[in-house]
């Protein structure tokens, strides 16, 4: 599969938000991306998120219904063109997967759900994309629904992200529940939400920026206002939400609230995202914050096509992952090179492609890195350690799929695992993992020298697997190792043959 982007592709993102579900759809010209469509929702689903992780039935319909207007718009498009995900509402569900379920079938398309850190690196990469360029610091804040994302950046790189559970839906629910508003629970929830920015705030005001930014739609509502209110076009400043807020107060409950330049649909939710924004120019000292029109969306097309031109994220995640913990290179350069051997041989009957070609050798790069936790169990130990850290650019079901790969290494296959990931990207994983264990396996001795001349057949239960009679004869703890395999593969319902010629 050529994953090339050609003059004329057209690329499509998906947002599904805790507030609102954006699709945007762009053209590549001339190097760069032309957005020609966009579609947005107001979906709210945080609003309908129980105390218990479920989704009320009717919040869920209408993220469905959503959904498959959207799939609509994208029943042509190849599947490695489109790119959507969800965020902090879906994160926090009891059952993602369910949820995943319904909603990837009525969107016709897979859909990943990204960590706090990774949405901050996304929303940062189209924040810097419609930007013009600069080599300054920027600190950009962007108030979703469910979550808000903090990031300090230098041209289109995230130098420091956070995340925090608070957003305009979530925080209307938390501090103005009845729709009452006053002063009292106004400096009540400034109080909590300063007490979560202490977290990161000297930090950020130690490291330093230039210019800070507010994305997505509490940030352009409240530039919208306070333009109306005559405080400067494109921006928030103090003075606007200093008087943003009085007028929030006087206006004593939600249903009252009447300010110049919001829209109907944005008022319910203003006082959460107010009130957050209102904090976060207190604790980071900040007077005058320009409003962007780009977000998340853009950077998951500026991410596709960063990926289409070979400068991947993810391979600076794996590269970041093997470092930091020690890896041997040689070793893992040897079973990289053995496992893609045998990926080359089995691709076409096993219907893996390039992507899956591309996990196997992160995989091996990373598949020792339990080691520097101990010898004993650090398959365990490296699953561990790549499913739990911060890798951007994977979403947080391929990370699992990842980290299965590193677990399923040796010894027993963990199925429990396996089961819990969705059919796309189970089955390739399972096989995955087989060929990483052969290559595991027949590198045990850790020596440089070369193997054999390796053939692998497979079938869809079957693997058989060609070595030199000699060399087999002269490595009697591979072939007991070979034969103990069998057993182990015997559980995922693959019969291997291993045939000395």
């Amino acid at each position: 599969m050529d994953t090339r982007l050609k003059e004329g592709d057209l690329l499509a993102a998906v947002d599904l938000g805790s507030n609102s579900f954006h699709l945007v759809v762009a053209r590549f010209e001339h190097g760069d991306l032309r957005v020609i469509d966009r579609v947005r929702e107001t979906v709210r689903m945080a609003l309908g998120l129980r105390p218990d992780g479920t989704l009320e039935p009717e919040r869920h319909r209408k993220a469905l219904s959503c959904l498959a207007r959207f799939g609509q718009r994208l029943r042509e498009f190849p599947p490695e063109r489109v790119r959507a995900v969800a965020t902090n509402t879906v994160r926090r569900l009891r059952s993602p997967r369910a949820f995943l379920l319904t909603a990837e079938t009525a969107l016709g398309q897979p859909i990943s759900v990204v960590s706090g850190r990774e949405e901050a690196r996304l929303i940062y990469l189209g924040v810097a994309h419609g930007l013009p360029r600069s080599r300054e610091r920027r600190l950009v804040v962007d108030i979703g629904g469910g979550s808000t994302e903090f990031i300090i950046g230098r041209e289109f790189e995230a130098l420091e992200t956070e995340s925090l559970q608070m957003g305009c839906v979530a925080s209307t629910l938390r501090f103005f529940d009845d729709g009452k508003l006053t002063r009292k629970r106004w400096q009540k929830a400034q109080t909590e939400i300063e007490v979560e920015l202490q977290q990161f705030a000297a930090a950020y005001r130690a490291v330093g920026w230039k210019e800070s930014i507010g994305s997505s739609g509490t940030a352009r509502a409240l530039g919208a206002v306070n333009e109306a209110l005559g405080h400067g076009d494109n921006v928030v400043t103090r003075a606007g939400l200093d008087e943003i807020r009085e007028r929030l107060l006087d206006a004593a409950e939600i249903e009252r609230i009447r300010l110049p330049g919001l829209s109907e649909d944005r008022r319910p939710v203003i006082a959460g995202g107010a009130v957050i924004l209102d904090t976060v120019f207190r604790a980071l000292g900040i007077e005058r914050m320009r409003v962007c029109d780009t977000a998340m969306r853009e950077g998951l097309l500026y991410d596709m096509v960063g990926r289409a031109a070979h400068t991947d994220p993810r391979e600076a995640s794996i590269e970041g992952l093997a470092s930091r913990y020690g890896a041997d290179r040689a070793q893992a350069g040897r079973v990289e090179a053995t496992a893609l051997t045998l990926f080359d041989q089995v691709a076409a009957d096993w219907e893996l492609d390039d992507d899956h070609r591309m996990w196997l050798a992160w995989c091996a790069r990373v598949h020792e890195i339990g080691l520097t936790i101990a010898h004993s169990q650090h398959h365990v130990h490296g699953a561990y350690l790549v499913g739990q850290s911060d890798l951007f650019g994977f979403g947080h079901q391929e990370q699992q799929a990842l980290a299965f790969v590193v677990r399923a290494q040796r010894r027993s296959i963990p199925l429990d695992v396996l089961n819990a990931l969705p059919g796309r990207l189970a089955v390739p994983a399972a096989r995955l993992a087989v060929l990483l264990r052969l290559s595991a396996l027949l590198h045990r001795a850790r020596a440089p020298e070369p193997l054999p001349p390796l053939a692998l057949k497979a079938g869809e239960k079957s693997l058989r697997l060609a070595l030199p009679r000699q060399w087999l004869d002269t490595h009697p703890l591979t072939r007991a190792d070979l034969e103990q395999e069998r057993k182990y593969l015997g559980d995922l319902n693959l019969k291997l043959q291993v045939a000395a010629g």
